[in-house]
């Protein structure tokens, strides 16, 4: 490959290092999110059209307080049905009922996923700008048609990104 030195191969490799870390990053912490909303919840089942939560004895967990001002709803069986349980020893202690606290996409619980995707914001334009960088000092066609087309994938990731991060777009986690 003609006009290609060790100096673009290597800010070439270490950009895309950064990305690889950044999307690494995002992945780890949207699956470790996804877990933690599931081990709170594990057995149960969300009914989105009905606005019930089922338990693994087939009990409905119905909405009983909603806080739009906390975007907080928290759902719970009946007590006798609870009380009644051969399950109740494993699922809750309370002789109120089970109760499951739904919380929207802004909660504290949320800000730690906010917190990485930003991180991972920040390692992308790192290596975006390493990337234009690299297309200043670059005189060939190849080189600069090589790191035009990884800025525009990274451009492409990043936006995403950012659309998610600023509220305009929202991963669905609630189930």
């Amino acid at each position: 490959m003609p006009n290609m030195s060790i100096e673009f191969v290597l800010m070439l490799g270490y950009a895309v290092l950064l990305a690889f870390i950044a999307l690494s990053l995002e992945f780890s912490a949207r699956h470790a999110h996804r877990r933690s909303l599931s081990m709170r919840t594990a057995g149960f089942t969300y009914h989105r059209e009905r606005d019930i939560w089922r338990c693994p004895e087939e009990q409905h967990l119905f909405p009983v307080f909603s806080d739009p001002t906390k975007k907080v709803t928290v759902y719970r069986a009946p007590a006798a049905a609870c009380n009644a349980c051969r399950s109740k020893p494993v699922c809750t202690d309370s002789d109120a009922g089970r109760q499951i606290e739904r919380k929207d996409l802004d909660g504290l619980q949320y800000g730690m996923q906010r917190f990485h995707r930003a991180f991972s914001l920040t390692l992308l334009v790192l290596a975006s700008l390493i990337l234009i960088i690299e297309f200043c000092r670059s005189t060939g066609i190849y080189p600069r048609a090589i790191l035009g087309s990884v800025f525009t994938m990274f451009c492409v990731t990043l936006w995403r990104l950012s659309m998610v991060l600023s509220g305009r777009r929202r991963d669905s986690t609630a189930r």
